[in-house]
């Protein structure tokens, strides 16, 4: 008698993209498309390689992990991890967080750049004098001769970095967790920042967020840089206490712009809308036309790696 054999069951993956959408993908793996809607498109037990929608929210994002028991990896198309974080702990031991480094650099470099830029020329008050037909000429502050201080010198901080040479800053200082040098100079460790904040015409937020960065720039930061100085912040709202904030911009000592704000989305009738001296906009760093084929490169190459046995890249963390 014959005896019977039973082959191994493919691995299924949950996509926010639908597969036919992303070239590349290897063979060997089900794939199944989840851009966070209600219904599940398969049993999450089954789901081996979880990718999580982009911008549908923490109840989308984190809403299947306690039903995926079979769960190797959950991949952000994120650049932060705070947005799973609240999951983590319902998930069995082993499980890989890999997030989503090399897809925003470009996008998120960019705009702040832009908003640098913007804040320090008088952009918005230029807008306001087209609504009101005025022509508001003037001298405004040039980017040129500043000294900029990078707070959170991972990849989106070395981009900064990359985008500010060519603008003849007279300084570009760089803080991350701990200190080590780069092929560009010193990176300072974040215990050095009282003796950086006031030498610093623009200081840029580029950290993420946990809790060690979580309130970050309070009222002795905030307090600790000099008069007329720019606070840009790129990395997420609650790196930066609002209501410290808030009380900086009201007395017009600082000037902020600000793509991540907390509480965000920001509220109707919140003060953050009318204070003075600040820029909004609305969490763009990443939402431009430049996501989609960095997310669908990172994806492939990843499942590739994850089919073939290979480590994965940008493993942020294991479970257990």
């Amino acid at each position: 008698m014959t005896p019977t054999t039973h082959s191994a069951p493919v691995p299924e993956v949950w996509l926010p993209l639908r597969a036919d959408e992303i070239e590349g993908l290897p063979e060997g793996l089900t794939y199944h498309f989840y851009d966070g809607a209600q219904e599940y498109p398969a049993d999450p037990a089954d789901c081996a390689y979880y990718v999580v929608p982009y911008m549908k929210g923490l109840d989308a994002a984190v809403r299947p992990l306690p039903l995926m028991r079979g769960v190797q990896v959950v991949q952000t198309l994120s650049a932060g991890i705070d947005h799973v974080e609240p999951g983590l702990a319902q998930l069995p031991a082993g499980v890989r967080l890999c997030n989503a480094k090399g897809v925003h650099e470009a996008s998120t470099a960019e705009l702040t750049l832009a908003l640098i830029l913007a804040s320090l020329r008088g952009f918005p008050g230029f807008v306001h004098g087209q609504d009101d037909e005025e022509w508001r000429s003037g001298f405004y502050p040039a980017l040129a001769d500043k000294s900029v201080l990078i707070v959170g010198y991972g990849s989106i901080g070395a981009a900064i970095e990359d985008r500010l040479a060519p603008f003849e800053c007279a300084r570009v200082a760089r803080v991350a967790r701990s200190a080590r040098t780069t092929a560009r100079g010193p990176v300072h460790a974040i215990d050095d920042l009282p003796a950086l904040l006031p030498e610093a015409d623009v200081v840029v937020l580029a950290t993420p967020l946990n809790p060690a960065t979580q309130g970050l720039a309070g009222a002795d930061f905030l307090a600790a840089m000099r008069d007329g100085a720019l606070l840009v912040n790129v990395a997420r709202g609650p790196v930066v206490d609002t209501e410290a904030l808030l009380a900086e911009l009201a007395s017009g000592r600082l000037h902020a712009a600000l793509d991540v704000t907390d509480p965000e989305p920001l509220p109707s009738g919140h003060p953050l809308w009318h204070a003075p001296n600040v820029l909004i906009t609305p969490h763009v760093g990443g939402s431009t036309s430049a996501f989609l084929p960095r997310a669908k490169r990172l994806i492939a190459g990843q499942l590739t790696r994850f089919a073939a046995g290979r480590p994965l890249e940008n493993v942020v963390r294991t479970t257990g």
